[in-house]
């Protein structure tokens, strides 16, 4: 087994399994966190859980990760059971019957301390939860403790215990499956936390650190999204669009002044004989801009493109008007799918189905180009903003620069927004580089990239 690290090997590698896994942590931060384990009692774990979340974790999104890390290099215990845990429970977990076990934990369901669960958690895994993990090798596993004691298949007897005497269907019983089910959660949760403890005294807390953790919402590339995180990502697209409009908005208005005000010019010239040597203009008027939005809905960028449509639904509320276009080798306006008061799923569905965007199948950006300049030429003027989303791979094909041309000219402003990572641009039948130098193209993997790209635009 591993040397054990001390308190400041610990909290080096805890503030570095941070930043590794996407919790931005400044060595401000980390000082900040090393002076309030001064302030605690350290032998308090959930003390000590606090004074670093309070110094290090500055979003609710980062801290899963942050708990999952701090359990993993400040354990609860470190070695299987342990007395205390061996003391809470009534039966032996080691020797007793699966049957026992089951009912045992269907007590613990209903009604337990944090520390009663926790307990017996270990327990199981300490007995049910090494495996063989190939040829003469074994490992730790959640899958097989839960397995062995099926933790969700308990409902159905605990009901009939907790609800004699009382309706089925009513008040009782939707309180005791949600106490069930929050404490099933809580089982398993503790079942793979301690696996995790022990995976790590085994092979290194910086090898299971590396992988026990995904990345924060904001930092989960788009290109490999799933569908639970898109699910998630719903809630971040509303601020994000109105933050959008905001700053394009500012952009315009910075872009150009207003009509002479005569009346003010006049006055300030009596101060210089008569000179008009300071001219003042009326603020232009406000507005909300117009957008146009270009997006490639092809298989190699589906994801992002899920994402973008996401947006797009959301910014129809911020702007004057808002016109969509998906393209895969051809072009098709797709406004009409997010309407409003549109369900944003069944539009994606809708859109998938109805919407003529394949000709033969493979991505073309300059055949794509060509046909919306024919088509839809009309959609951008002085006072639109035109998006292009996409990764900038046309199988090789004429890019359609010239086209491209015309039509930022047109537009008032114009970015494009690449989910693939910079350094891959240019390679294969990337023509990112060519497209870069007509419309500004910036690199957009995730929400903190796209929220970066929002604040540039100031």
């Amino acid at each position: 087994m591993p040397e054990q690290p001390s308190l400041v090997d610990r909290h080096v590698g805890f503030v570095h399994a941070l930043r590794e896994a996407g919790v931005p942590v400044s060595v401000a931060e980390g000082l900040d966190a090393a002076n309030a384990l001064r302030a605690i009692e350290l032998a308090d774990r959930e003390s000590l859980r606090a004074a670093y979340a309070a110094t290090l974790v500055k979003k609710p999104a980062y801290r899963p990760g942050f708990d999952v890390l701090f359990d993993l290099w400040f354990p609860a215990t470190t070695t299987g059971l342990g007395a205390a845990g061996r003391a809470a429970a009534r039966i032996d977990p080691m020797t007793a019957e699966v049957k026992e076990l089951r009912a045992y934990l269907a007590e613990l369901l209903t009604g337990s301390t944090e520390p009663e669960l926790r307990a017996f958690a270990q327990a199981m895994v300490e007995r049910f939860g090494r495996q063989e993990a190939g040829p003469g090798r074994q490992n730790w596993f959640s899958y097989s403790v839960l397995r062995a004691l099926s933790p969700e298949t308990l409902m159905a007897g605990i009901l009939r215990e907790v609800l004699q005497g009382h309706e089925r269907g009513g008040l009782a019983e939707k309180t005791a499956r949600r106490r069930v089910n929050a404490g099933i959660r809580r089982f398993e949760e503790a079942v793979a936390t301690d696996v995790r403890r022990r995976i790590a005294e085994d092979a290194g807390i910086e090898r299971i650190a590396r992988s026990a953790v995904r990345p924060p919402l904001d930092q989960v590339d788009f290109l490999r999204i799933t569908k639970a995180d898109l699910a998630r990502l719903r809630r971040e697209v509303h601020p994000l669009a109105r933050r959008l409009a905001a700053r394009l908005t500012i952009r315009h208005r910075k872009g150009r002044r207003g009509r002479l005000d005569f009346r003010r010019t006049v006055r300030a010239s009596l101060q210089s004989g008569g000179v008009p040597l300071t001219t003042h203009f009326k603020p232009p008027r406000p507005h909300k801009p117009e957008l146009v939005v270009l997006c490639d809905t092809s298989d190699s960028v589906s994801s992002f493109a899920h994402f973008t449509l996401l947006l797009t639904y959301a910014l129809r509320e911020q702007f004057t008007k808002v016109r969509a276009f998906g393209f895969v080798d051809t072009v098709d306006e797709i406004t009409r799918f997010f309407l409003p008061g549109a369900d944003v799923v069944e539009a994606m569905t809708r859109l998938a189905n109805e919407a003529d965007m394949v000709r033969f199948g493979r991505t073309n950006y300059g055949h794509s180009l060509e046909r919306f300049a024919e088509r839809y030429g009309d959609a951008i003027g002085p006072k639109t903003s035109l998006l292009i989303l996409g990764d900038a791979r046309s199988n090789y094909q004429p890019p359609a620069l010239d086209v491209l041309k015309s039509l930022a000219s047109r537009a008032r402003h114009a970015y494009w927004l690449n989910p693939e990572p910079r350094a891959q641009w240019d390679t294969g039948d990337s023509v990112a580089g060519d497209y870069g130098t007509v419309v500004p193209m910036f690199e957009c993997r995730n929400v903190a990239q796209l929220t970066a790209f929002i604040e540039t635009l100031a």
